[in-house]
């Protein structure tokens, strides 16, 4: 790398602090740090849902499957997510919104203890959160290994240094903080995408090698189902990231709450629906294109690097490696963010009775030592982890398979058909999925990676919608809360919310036990 990458990069670290302090300047308390009280255009939100799926795997492990196998990558990964999300405008969106506008809900689980129950929402939560740390661990190998492979940096200082940067902006500006940096990595991830992209077509010999290249890539590289991806395995992505997608990944129900009401929450999912179908096709032709122009590597997972290497000019690469940081740090930022809010309002007061008495400014201090604990448990995991073949592991066998029964009782909670559905289905479920899930991954040795993704959620679901019908659970206040997520606010319930939070400040901002189960 050239002094002028050196300074590109630099620039973007640089950013990124200045926007950490910034937000600090909008952040009172702890509604503002996990919610933005509902004040995110529902542009933004789209946009910061739709990066917020995005980090440096995508440009190691996934160019690497691009590199091997081809479109596929596409196929089973970014359409199965922007089909998924289509879905959800409709089903999901809207009504985490509400969650927020109309019971003062600041994290993803507080609403599952009306919902459930106590014990319902702790289960969720612990393995949910156990889940991520493993996630984010992936997430820091994954940036370690570019700026190796770009800088010969070695992995210890790669994770540090993107972990204290990042842990020090979403620190102090909590979801402000997250959604900007969001759209900052929209707007570099477009200059550095176009810019390879335009490199490689131009290298191939202009625009027309979009449609000639493919009989000269390696056989099988246009085939939509190749290598170990099945069909199996696309309706599996499709049903998990349906789920996942939509909430079941909480940092991404965050941005529908954050919204400014249920009906441009939908704007927003449609949005980053959109550009799930379209950008990651722009991101992925280069690495599809990656044999004619560095054929014959050993690890197809430098195959990106030494693209970059052999086709950007000094300054691009510096500008590719932020790109690379930002999906990381934003990712990692937005799920930071997320665990914190679950164990500040539902973990850490079932175990401290007192954190939930806290005044609005010490449970902000206590959210935000506990990004700090989060982020350094996940920095730790990944330093002690061997990075031959762990991202692929946590991304596939791991989070996708388990993603699924953690998340059914969560989003199937919300939705009308399901309210006499009750906890003993929702722990059952959780309980099953998980159990199938560890019998193909520990007890099954050579069990496809089909069955491991769909199985799990397909025995949850099963599970779920059966006990449901068979012994309903009828509950007023469950099935009040569950009404309630229909239809937006009126004006005088919003503001009747807002003045019961304002007139206990010593609450800290925790109006959702009470007012949801009203």
């Amino acid at each position: 790398m050239s002094a002028l990458d050196w300074i590109v990069v630099g620039g973007y670290f640089f950013v990124m602090l200045a926007i950490g302090v910034w937000s600090k300047t909008r952040v009172e308390n702890v509604a503002d740090f996990f919610t933005a009280r509902g004040r995110v255009p529902w542009w933004l939100s789209g946009i910061s849902h739709h990066m917020s799926g995005y980090s440096a795997i995508m440009f190691v492990t996934f160019a690497a499957v691009a590199y091997d196998y081809g479109v596929t990558v596409y196929f089973w990964w970014a359409l199965t997510i922007g089909l998924g999300i289509g879905i959800g405008a409709f089903l999901f969106a809207p009504r985490w919104n509400r969650l927020r506008a109309k019971h003062g809900v600041n994290s993803p689980l507080a609403y599952l203890a009306v919902r459930y129950n106590l014990p319902t929402q702790q289960v969720l939560a612990y393995s949910g959160a156990a889940l991520k740390v493993v996630d984010i661990a992936a997430k820091w190998v994954a940036i370690a290994v570019l700026l190796q492979g770009f800088a010969d940096i070695p992995l210890v200082w790669g994770i540090g240094l993107t972990g204290i940067c990042t842990m020090f902006y979403v620190t102090f500006g909590g979801l402000w903080a997250d959604v900007l940096t969001d759209f900052g990595q929209f707007v570099i991830q477009a200059v550095a995408g176009f810019a390879m992209l335009f490199a490689v077509l131009a290298h191939l010999g202009g625009v027309s090698s979009l449609w000639t290249m493919w009989g000269d890539l390696p056989e099988g590289h246009g085939d939509p189902v190749a290598g170990d991806v099945t069909t199996g395995l696309l309706l599996a992505f499709l049903l998990v990231k349906t789920f996942e997608y939509n909430g079941g990944m909480w940092n991404l129900a965050q941005r529908y709450m954050s919204a400014p009401s249920g009906s441009r929450a939908r704007k927003s999912a449609l949005l980053s629906s959109a550009l799930w179908l379209v950008w990651p096709f722009i991101l992925f032709v280069p690495m599809i294109a990656a044999p004619l122009i560095v054929p014959g590597l050993d690890n197809a997972e430098d195959s990106y690097i030494r693209l970059a290497q052999e086709l950007l000019p000094s300054g691009f690469i510096g500008l590719l490696l932020a790109g690379f940081f930002s999906h990381t740090m934003a990712m990692v930022a937005s799920d930071s963010n997320v665990i914190t809010a679950v164990i500040t309002r539902d973990l850490a007061p079932v175990l401290v009775p007192r954190v939930r008495r806290m005044t609005q400014r010490a449970q902000l201090l206590f959210a935000r030592v506990t990004t700090v604990a989060f982020v350094t448990a996940s920095m730790t995991l990944a330093l002690f982890s061997d990075p031959d073949g762990f991202i692929m592991t946590v991304v596939v066998s791991i989070v996708a398979a388990t993603m699924g029964p953690i998340s059914i009782p969560l989003m199937l909670g919300l939705l009308p058909w399901f309210k006499r559905t009750g906890p003993l289905a929702a722990i059952v479920s959780w309980a099953g999925g998980l159990a199938v899930w560890s019998y193909l991954y520990w007890g099954v040795g050579d069990a496809s990676e089909a069955a491991t993704v769909g199985f799990p959620v397909l025995t949850s679901l099963v599970l779920y919608v059966g006990i449901g019908l068979l012994r309903p659970e009828a509950d007023e206040g469950r099935d009040a809360l569950v009404d309630s997520l229909g239809s937006d606010p009126t004006d005088e319930e919003r503001l009747a919310l807002e003045r019961e939070f304002l007139a206990d400040p010593d609450k800290g901002g925790e109006p959702e036990t009470t007012t949801a189960s009203r």
